[in-house]
């Protein structure tokens, strides 16, 4: 077993409770200069005093030992980009000895930050008065994801039961339609776009019928019908996962159970195994996977962010989304790239240039204001049509990972070691590069003024 210090962690059930270190060690069965060590993480915790913890205060081992130091230090990164910590930023160790040391506080500063950031962009707005400086939804979900590294053991196992044996891949969503017929006593029914109007699909409860609207591709009909499997038939375990969220807002509780199901989804879809190794083997050609697995082009992206199970982990990519207005309308992260929680992305990332090579791969080297390199690929992809009028219903999706993992993609390989890196921000809002010329806002918080005897290369570099 690795070493694993829970000080911080400790010190909280300790405080909780209202014990003294004394009376913590009586419980635990050991001294109480030990928990005095541990708790100053100056001594590793072991397996048998974990079970002891579970055994004294109920608590599951599981939960006390998991680590979210990297998703925290990904985001403590991100969030002293802000032009405010300019001249100030502490370094690396710094970071890494406060989240050792420090967890709470840096958690209370993250939080200060982004209800800060939600405070300006409401300002912005003028007429919103609204006081409330929580994140949205959206946000909401994904800070669960960012904790538990875009993985879910417990759904990565109910989805490796679903099939007793594995149907061929061209009768998978006629199995899927008999399972819910079988299963759950739930039929399935396919309707033209017009008895459907702006749905893909709904379920009816009290006649047990799911109806997929005719838009919907083959891939995304198998898709729709494993999320309701795992709605039907795997609720408590939802429930579950919901519940250790800890979100208040029914809004961003109903918004993750989505995203549980469509996780499940994937799952059952590529299995976890098979879909690393044909990844790892294809140096993740991502058409090659999709067509290998039945699923799209972007159904197989979002799977590869979630392959990071302990002891078989691929490479840790970020996913993000955007239509063409610059919206970031899906992220997730198992990298330290900073995604942005507010606004758009940074107009320099390329993904915006696949809107002008529909279908294509765009590879890019881009670096942070931190130094922190990064390769990426961005394609569009195609939405369900409705009707004549709404043809282009075009977003692109962005892959990116640390740029030391480059050689395992295959993307990669028409770009040299000499390639060009672009200098790219998290937004504009809070990117300090003052100089950049696709600048579309000044940052929020750099109050120096503007140079009226100098133009330059935008209006906010005076």
């Amino acid at each position: 077993m690795q070493k694993t210090f829970i000080g911080p962690q400790l010190r909280r059930l300790r405080q909780e409770r209202g014990e003294t270190q004394g009376a913590m060690a009586k419980a635990l069965g050991i001294s109480a200069s030990y928990v005095n060590l541990l708790e100053n993480n100056e001594r590793s915790v072991s397996v048998a005093v974990l079970l002891r913890l579970f055994e004294a205060y109920g608590v599951d081992w599981r939960d006390i030992e998991k680590d979210d130091s990297a998703a925290l230090l990904a985001d403590l990164r991100v969030a002293l980009q802000d032009p405010l910590f300019t001249g100030a930023r502490p370094d690396l160790p710094q970071l890494r000895a406060a989240l050792v040391h420090a967890p709470d506080l840096a958690t209370a500063f993250l939080r200060l930050h982004r209800a800060q950031g939600a405070a300006l962009d409401r300002l912005s707005a003028l007429g919103n008065t609204d006081a409330e400086s929580l994140p949205t939804p959206e946000a909401a979900v994904h800070m669960v994801f960012r904790r538990n590294r875009n993985h879910f053991p417990t759904l990565e196992e109910a989805a490796s039961r679903f099939w007793p044996l594995l149907p061929p891949r061209d009768e998978i969503y006629t199995a899927l339609k008999s399972r819910l017929r079988d299963k759950h006593g739930v039929t399935t029914r396919l309707l033209r776009v017009e008895e459907m109007p702006g749905t893909l699909r709904s379920y009816d409860a009290d006649r047990r019928e799911i109806r997929l609207s005719e838009a919907l591709d083959h891939p995304n009909r198998a898709f729709q019908l494993v999320h309701m499997c795992a709605l039907l038939g795997h609720r408590e375990l939802l429930d579950e996962l919901t519940k250790r969220a800890d979100l208040a807002d029914p809004v961003a509780l109903a918004r993750l159970r989505i995203e549980l199901a469509n996780y499940f989804a994937a799952a059952v879809l590529m299995p976890y195994t098979a879909f690393l190794a044909e990844a790892r083997a294809t140096k993740y050609d991502f058409d090659h996977l999709a067509t290998r697995f039945g699923v799209s082009f972007e159904q197989a992206c979002h799977r590869a962010t979630t392959l990071q199970r302990e002891g078989a982990q691929g490479v840790p990519f970020f996913f993000l989304r955007i239509d063409k207005g610059g919206n970031v309308t899906k992220r997730f992260n198992a990298t330290e790239f900073p995604l942005a929680e507010y606004g758009g992305a940074c107009p320099r990332l390329d993904i915006h240039t696949s809107f002008r090579t529909p279908g294509r791969i765009v590879p890019q080297y881009v670096e942070m204001p931190d130094g922190s390199r990064f390769f990426t690929f961005a394609r569009t992809v195609d939405r369900p049509t409705w009707a004549r009028h709404a043809q282009d219903n075009r977003l692109a999706v962005a892959m990116g990972c640390a740029s030391e993992h480059a050689p395992a993609i295959g993307y990669a390989e028409p770009l040299s070691a000499s390639a060009p890196v672009t200098p790219i921000g998290i937004n504009c809002r809070i990117c300090p590069r003052t100089a950049c010329d696709q600048r579309a806002h000044q940052a929020v918080i750099q109050t120096a003024p503007v140079d009226e005897k100098r133009r330059g290369a935008t209006r906010f570099d005076g």
